[in-house]
């Protein structure tokens, strides 16, 4: 129970010093595109040990609108990736997961200074096909993002993201990534 109390407090405090009078993500513009590239991790863990890296990449290109998540910034996407596997490793075939999505998610900022900021953005979506190691259609995402806006237009993130099926079927073994992200607000 202690644990919980911490983290409910840390949370709330880390909120309170997110709000802000302009978007941390895009300052005062109101759209945004990002290019998302990322290096798979064979892991089921939300955040993944960077261990065991395979040939698994994620490809995503992202559009953004500035929002708030209970007063504190946020941006909401519509995000369409691909993954691309490339052989196998670690007792997977990842050729069979190249597969294209395509998700939702809410980026929502912790804490941000002038040019950086720290995020976490759950989202929601589906892959074109189910597969043995998500065994299903619907997508459930968590990412981690640590982001720094270079000027008023470009930016660069560096992220953690999970993908899995929430238990919704019988295999779930999620994709795990670390990236890198281009950001252009307009």
């Amino acid at each position: 129970m202690k644990k919980i109390a911490v983290s409910f407090f840390t949370l709330i405090f880390a909120t309170y010093g997110a709000m802000a009078d302009t978007n941390p993500f895009m300052g005062e513009y109101k759209n945004q595109i990002a290019l998302n590239i990322g290096a798979g991790v064979n892991s089921g863990f939300i955040i993944p040990p960077p261990t065991q890296f395979v040939p698994f990449v994620l490809l995503h290109v992202q559009y953004s609108q500035p929002t708030t998540f209970f007063k504190v910034p946020a941006r909401q996407s519509i995000n369409i990736g691909q993954t691309l596997g490339f052989g196998s490793k670690y007792g997977w075939d990842w050729d069979k997961f190249t597969i294209p999505m395509i998700f939702l998610s809410e980026d929502i900022a912790l804490a941000h200074g002038d040019n950086w900021y720290v995020s976490v953005g759950p989202g929601v979506g589906l892959q074109a096909q189910q597969n043995e190691r998500l065994g299903a259609k619907l997508l459930f995402q968590f990412k981690i993002i640590g982001g720094y806006r270079i000027n008023d237009h470009w930016g660069v993130e560096l992220f953690v993201q999970h993908f899995s099926n929430a238990n919704t079927a019988r295999e779930n073994y999620s994709y795990a990534f670390y990236g890198v992200g281009f950001t252009y607000s307009f």
